[in-house]
């Protein structure tokens, strides 16, 4: 019986080939450090958006794109796939339950309304635009969650492939960069106060980094409500990932009796997920000193930047110009949405 090509030979001495993915981690971890050092020297430029920006430069530029696209890739891909778990299991120290219950059960409903709303008015543009099914499943999850790890999240769920993942992530990468830029013009011109401009920031800005580096231009008060409102979005990763898992599952099972069925079939729950789930509840417990809670979103951080360049170095600008104009359309008016949606609750939030 042929051996698949998708599964290559382990490396001499070395169990699961490990040894092929060495470049591809290392090429990774040098990456990662010079977005953390950017992010040092420019506080304003987040970190995680950063790698992305670094991939994508590493994947279209002649000698870096011959490596990334070559002895590279199998490491890059681990990361990107893999390592972006583990990222999201960390996610989970960063949101306590009781700073969330702390906003009130008015702004509770309004977030959920704005997620759910917005996950399916970003679908519904996504396909109205002529996106793909599953392009416009992960563009509605990164948007309307938590950017990125909510887009690695929705494709493990639902097993989708890792290349299908890379035009969404560059979507969300760039809808949320051009926040950073855009939403601090508007606050005196909308007459916003710090935190009103701090609740849309964290209702309507993609990642957490990128909420931070939005709502910092407005103060620490603005700060303060944002990253809450925005921790609260990423608390219902959990929920999504389950009813997508709970579905994915149903689907794929053609009727009881059908042979072979359920060694097919996806967790309803998957184990990251569950992870992410068990550090919000440790982190809700206040147990952790806060060393641990700086450790863990330092390793967090690494995880996500290794991640994220991954997923970056596999965007080809030629090949996205040429097939992603509509995406682009579909991502704007998507951002648009939220934008607005996340406005009007924050107005309520901060009344």
């Amino acid at each position: 019986m042929p051996v698949s090509r998708s599964l290559p030979t382990p490396g001499p001495g070395i169990p699961g080939g490990a040894d092929r993915l060495l470049p591809g981690l290392a090429t990774a971890a040098v990456a990662l450090a010079a977005a953390l050092l950017v992010h040092w020297l420019v506080p304003v430029l987040p970190a995680m958006t950063l790698a992305v920006v670094l991939g994508v430069l590493a994947a279209n530029l002649p000698a870096a794109g011959v490596w990334t696209a070559g002895r590279a890739r199998p490491g890059l891909d681990f990361a990107g796939k893999h390592l972006m778990r583990g990222g999201i299991v960390l996610l989970g120290l960063k949101v306590s339950v009781m700073d969330v219950l702390g906003l009130g059960w008015l702004a509770l409903v309004l977030i959920a309304g704005v997620v759910a709303v917005s996950f399916g008015g970003t679908y519904l543009i996504s396909r109205l635009f002529r996106l793909p099914p599953v392009t416009s499943l992960l563009v509605a999850t990164g948007f309307s969650i938590c950017g990125a790890s909510a887009i690695g999240a929705m494709a493990a769920v639902r097993r989708i492939r890792h290349v299908d993942t890379v035009l969404p992530v560059a979507l969300v990468t760039l809808c949320g960069t051009l926040a950073i830029g855009v939403m601090p013009l508007l606050v005196h011109p909308l007459q916003l106060s710090a935190p009103v401009f701090g609740a849309w920031t964290g209702a309507s800005v993609h990642d957490v980094g990128q909420v931070v580096a939005t709502a910092q231009t407005a103060g620490t008060a603005a700060l303060g409500i944002a990253v809450v409102v925005k921790l609260t979005r990423v608390l219902l990763l959990a929920p999504v990932a389950a009813l997508a898992g709970a579905h994915q599952r149903l689907f794929a099972n053609p009727g009881p009796g059908a042979e072979g069925t359920d060694a097919k079939l996806p967790p309803v729950v998957p184990l990251f997920v569950l992870g992410f789930i068990a550090m919000v509840g440790l982190r809700s417990t206040g147990w952790l000193p806060a060393g641990w809670l700086e450790a863990g979103a330092a390793l967090q951080d690494i995880l996500l930047g290794a991640a994220l360049f991954g997923l970056g170095s596999a965007v080809r600008v030629r090949t996205l110009l040429h097939t992603g104009g509509r995406a682009l359309l579909a991502a704007l008016v998507s951002w648009l949405l939220i934008a607005l949606l996340g406005l009007a609750a924050a107005l309520l939030i901060a009344a």
